[in-house]
């Protein structure tokens, strides 16, 4: 089995570490290739990062030539799943769905951990879209920037803070609100006492099920192949999609 892992910003060396975590999960014979896109921001923090990186995500899916069998896309509460859904056809699975979906099995209410306030908006509008809005009893930023991640220690020390504010609210499991918080979940998970969901590692499993069931993205109504018609992406001469490693 196959699976691509879109980062959802041009940052190589978290493509790096998303991909570290999504083959921690991979089953024996799963093989995970991450992509960076060629274009976009290198940290999706707002809503114009947002949309700038899901069209750029879109582009990367387009010009990807290698067979897959499965898309995890790894922008926790980013833009861009519906219309990946739409682009290909194979099960695509987003990190913000996938976390809190497994959520709900371990408890009735679940807080996500992020990285700054601004992206609650996003998160929550997400998690309202993928219909397990109504479970998250908070989403609390830990004030650290996407590019603070690579200082774990101190990255730490902040998820345990905000994790205490999520529980005070009413969560009874954590969820990792950024693919670059990948493989944070059982150190932190100890030190709250909760279990702790990681959107990466989540999304594989589920990407490797709905493969090994032989379901994909269906075509009645929603996600619908997108109609024919002239679509202009990049420019000319503007580089390709890098495969991650």
């Amino acid at each position: 089995m196959r699976i691509v892992v879109t980062n959802c910003n041009t940052t190589q060396e978290m493509t790096a570490e998303i991909v570290r975590g999504a083959r921690t999960a991979a089953g024996p014979g799963t093989t995970v290739t991450g992509l960076t896109p060629a274009w976009g921001p290198e940290s999706a923090e707002g809503w114009l990062d947002s949309y700038l990186s899901a069209t750029a995500v879109l582009d990367t899916l387009r010009t990807y030539r290698e067979p897959y069998d499965a898309v995890v896309m790894a922008g926790f509460g980013e833009h861009g799943r519906e219309g990946a859904r739409e682009l290909v056809d194979v099960p695509v699975v987003d990190i913000t769905e996938a976390a809190a979906h497994l959520a709900c099995l371990l408890g009735r209410r679940y807080g996500v951990v992020t990285t700054l306030e601004r992206s609650r908006g996003q998160i929550e509008d997400s998690l309202e879209t993928a219909g397990v809005g109504r479970n998250c009893a908070a989403v609390v930023g830990t004030g650290l920037g996407v590019l603070d991640l690579a200082d774990t220690g101190r990255t730490r020390a902040a998820f345990v803070t905000a994790a205490e504010r999520a529980r005070r609210a009413g969560a009874e499991v954590l969820v990792l609100g950024c693919a670059g918080m990948t493989g944070l979940q059982r150190e932190v998970g100890e030190k709250v006492g909760l279990p702790v969901v990681d959107g990466v590692t989540a999304a594989v499993k589920l990407a490797e099920s709905l493969v090994s069931l032989g379901l994909t993205t269906s075509r009645a109504g929603s996600w619908a192949r997108p109609l024919p018609k002239r679509r202009v992406w990049r420019g000319p001469g503007e580089r390709p999609p890098t495969p991650g490693r």
